[in-house]
């Protein structure tokens, strides 16, 4: 009898610890008839892009300083909560000397500005839960549309961005500035030219303690997220250049994610030092470490980390067969005299993998692979500024393509692939750390096309 009960514990145990490591499936909707995907959408060309910015933040203020250095852009209206804010803005205009634009503000002040006649496309730089909301809604009403990371916050709104971007054909790029970052431009280029093999491994993190800046989110929109939701809820800046590198829907595909986190510290220790109230229901981990498989057999891993006293790190790391690339905490490349090639090799006999290259070699490489996309807009981008000039070329880059009708860098399903992270996490989390499906966004047409191509 005894032996009966342990053989049925023991078969308890076994279903409990194999049903809890099954893959979580996701569901991905059927497209309407008719609906086609938008992988390299070109659209007819703008020469002149008259851009409505909404939402006039840390973000937004940035982007009305930036876009007037580009010829042939031009902002005609400005939208934001406040009052203040959006004049604020158009001060700004007028003292770049671009023309006064069209100020709304309000909390439904959006809508009357998506359906505006003048305005081809919408840049979108609002708080993070107002992102897919705006950008289905200028779509529907005619409008292209640059949204702020994370696109969307759930995987309806992903799909409500998909759907809506493949029926009006209209573009909807994530504006993911990191993936223009000099050093990951030059090393995407790299890798795309075979310097480093097969790229295995990728990773990427945001780490970087938000305690001076908590303050200066509206409502105090960012925190609040962080206190409701568990996750990795801002992984586009990893996201973006792993993915990249790994040719995700250009020729391989994500398949599953599995996340841990820490327990929630850091952030629940600064609200009690700066109110007063004890905390104890914050949600998010102050650590989070997601892992994941794609489908030719590639590993990407991403960190989350808003509140640990660390420096700031994006970890932008590519492991290869032949090389490897990584930025923090120290920037630079490991490979052989053989992948340098007879040109550099010549002079630096020494080169091998198990070391990163010295600066001299690193600057020659950085100089000969540098990516054709940034040649005649680096000086430009590095004196109008963002982030040392990479929100400049993001911002160059999107519109070049929209005046010259060309496929953007990046389009939709890079949106949904980045920032799916964060519910998909919070799914696996609130699971005990289970595999969780990725869906594909592309709903099978990933392997239409091999790696990722900047139009020129």
């Amino acid at each position: 009898m005894k032996s009966l009960r342990f053989l049925f514990i023991a078969f308890l145990l076994f279903k409990v610890c194999t049903t809890s490591a099954q893959l979580i499936k996701t569901k991905t909707p059927k497209r309407d008839k008719g609906q086609t995907d938008v992988l390299r959408l070109a659209t007819p060309a703008i020469p002149h892009v008259r851009v409505a910015i909404i939402g006039l933040g840390m973000r937004g203020t940035g982007a009305v300083e930036r876009i007037p250095h580009i010829p042939g852009v031009e902002i005609v209206a400005l939208c934001d909560m406040m009052e203040e804010r959006t004049k604020a803005a158009n001060d700004t205009l007028l003292k770049l000397g671009a023309p006064k634009a069209q100020e709304f503000f309000g909390e439904d002040a959006w809508k009357k500005v998506t359906k505006l006649d003048n305005v081809d496309l919408v840049y979108i730089v609002t708080d993070w839960k107002h992102h897919a909301n705006i950008a289905v809604q200028a779509m529907k009403d005619g409008k292209h549309v640059a949204v702020e990371v994370p696109g969307a916050l759930t995987m309806k709104e992903i799909w409500d961005i998909i759907d809506t971007s493949e029926k009006t054909r209209k573009h909807c790029m994530m504006l993911e500035n990191c993936v223009y970052d000099f050093f990951e431009l030059t090393t995407l280029n790299m890798a795309q030219q075979g310097l480093f093999g097969e790229i295995l491994h990728a990773e990427g993190s945001y780490i970087h303690g938000l305690q001076p800046y908590w303050q200066n989110y509206w409502n105090n929109w960012r925190m609040d997220y962080n206190r409701k939701h568990r996750g990795d809820v801002y992984p586009t800046h990893g996201m973006g250049p792993a993915c990249l590198a790994l040719n995700i829907h250009r020729g391989d595909k994500m398949n599953f994610l599995v996340s841990m986190d820490t327990k929630a510290v850091g952030n629940p220790a600064f609200i009690k030092e700066k109110t007063g109230e004890v905390v104890t229901d914050f949600r998010n981990g102050d650590h989070t470490m997601t892992m994941i498989r794609t489908e030719m057999g590639k590993t990407i891993q991403i960190q989350h980390d808003v509140t640990s006293p660390r420096p700031y790190s994006r970890m932008y790391q590519l492991s290869g067969t032949k090389g490897f690339a990584n930025k923090y905490p120290v920037e630079g490349y490991a490979i052989d005299a053989k992948e340098a090639g007879a040109e550099i090799s010549k002079n630096y006999q020494n080169l091998n993998a198990e070391e990163f290259v010295s600066e001299d070699v690193k600057k020659i490489l950085m100089e000969k692979y540098k990516n054709p996309i940034v040649k005649d807009i680096e000086e430009m981008a590095k004196k109008v500024g963002g982030h040392g000039g990479m929100d400049f070329v993001m911002d160059y880059r999107m519109f070049y393509c929209l005046q010259k009708g060309l496929p953007l860098d990046m389009d939709v399903y890079d949106l949904a692939e980045w920032s799916c992270l964060s519910p998909l996490t919070e799914i696996s989390l609130d699971n005990n750390s289970a595999p969780v499906e990725i869906p594909d966004f592309t709903r099978g047409a990933w392997q239409k096309l091999k790696t990722v191509e900047f139009s020129k």
